[in-house]
């Protein structure tokens, strides 16, 4: 997805009640709202691969994974972003009618126009977040997954994955290969 500025100011408790009236979603940075715009097909699939495995792979238990529609709050007051799948444990997200805000899985699915954004101020933002555990970054133009793993040592490491693969995802104890996020993903030539 792609975020557009939109200049208007707005308080945390004035964005969510605005947004919920509009017809696209909005994410809020520092009390600046920026409109988001469609994926393309090879983003929306990926998101919905990963998505539908989680999905399976959580039934029965505490976990319960969402899609782009679901808005993460880094803390109560923002930022607030629209990740392409999170996950959250937390009993305090149970009840939860706006946005997310104790995550232990977030993924974000590149395109060209914000990858930077998210490998940068994005991923810094949502460190913020304590329940935070992975933050998973797919290239949507090559197979190719980076997941980056708080460590016990409160450090973040990066562990990398490529075609042929097995992916471990070790905040929801998933393992699978790396060929199941592309399924039926056709690149651009």
């Amino acid at each position: 997805m792609i975020a557009s500025r939109d200049q208007n100011y707005m308080s945390p408790q004035q964005y969510l009640e605005w947004e919920e009236h509009q017809n696209i979603k909005y994410e809020y940075i520092n009390g600046e709202v920026f409109a988001m715009t469609g994926g393309t097909i090879p983003h929306t699939t990926i998101a919905l691969n990963l998505a539908s495995a989680l999905k399976s792979h959580l039934r029965g238990g505490p976990y319960r994974a969402f899609m782009a529609d679901a808005k993460v709050g880094v803390t109560e007051n923002g930022p607030f972003h629209y990740p392409d799948v999170v996950v959250s444990c937390d009993e305090r997200d149970r009840q939860a009618i706006q946005f997310i805000q104790y995550p232990c899985l977030i993924v974000e699915v590149l395109s060209p126009s914000t990858e930077a954004y998210d490998r940068g101020r994005k991923f810094i933002q949502y460190r913020r977040i304590q329940t935070l555990q992975e933050y998973v970054l797919i290239d949507a133009e090559k197979i190719s997954l980076d997941c980056f793993r708080l460590n016990d040592k409160g450090l973040w490491e990066l562990h990398p994955y490529e075609e042929g693969d097995e992916v471990h995802l070790t905040s929801v104890d998933f393992h699978f290969p790396i060929s199941l996020v592309y399924e039926d993903v056709q690149f651009p030539t």
